[in-house]
């Protein structure tokens, strides 16, 4: 049986691929939304939002859909959902908000295709976190902003050029965008 350290091991070697966007990734999110509110008890998901850069039209991206996901309760969630996801091939994890274990801690699944590529993310999150929510900010602006999405595209081939089996150091790279964009979005988004 494979232990938890082999586990993020193992999934923090997946290639990091960019491609460009695909205008079915809305259908794809539909489908996953659909499919995993049947695993769980009825109203156990309250709120679901795509996000990530394959819910911006245009937008290249890893071919994976980012599924943010609203609970009541973690713990909850976390008694539940690996046995409800696991013997499917998904992979389970109990992972920090931020890097460097600091919390809140959140479930996060990795939902994968019948080849093991990586399907979806789902970031499985209550109510009050609030650096997860910011997320839809950021998608947001650059749903309206197609320039600053272009400029994001260009980052993040640039990191993946880089950072190509490693997860970590690619999303690190990526912060400083992503939290500067964040905060201009917020600005404008809360004005109107």
């Amino acid at each position: 049986m494979e232990t938890l350290q082999e586990k993020i091991s193992r999934v923090l070697k997946d290639e990091i691929v960019i491609t460009d966007y695909n205008p079915q990734y809305p259908a794809q999110f539909e489908e996953i939304k659909k499919a995993i509110q049947e695993k769980v008890p009825p109203n156990f998901f309250r709120r679901i939002e795509h996000f990530g850069s394959t819910a911006v039209p245009g937008l290249a991206a890893k071919p994976i859909i980012d599924v943010l996901i609203e609970v009541e309760s973690l713990k909850e969630a976390d008694r539940i959902l690996p046995a409800l996801f696991e013997p499917d091939g998904a992979d389970y994890f109990w992972r920090p908000s931020f890097s460097d274990n600091i919390g809140p801690w959140y479930s996060w699944i990795i939902l994968r295709h019948a080849d093991g590529r990586r399907q979806a993310h789902l970031h499985i999150v209550e109510a009050d976190f609030k650096h997860h929510w910011d997320r839809l900010y950021f998608r947001d602006y650059l749903r309206l902003h197609p320039e600053i999405a272009e400029e994001y595209a260009r980052l993040k081939y640039d990191c993946a050029r880089s950072f190509r089996d490693d997860r970590e150091n690619y999303t690190k790279a990526k912060s400083e965008f992503i939290t500067c964009i964040t905060a201009l979005a917020k600005q404008e988004l809360e004005k109107n």
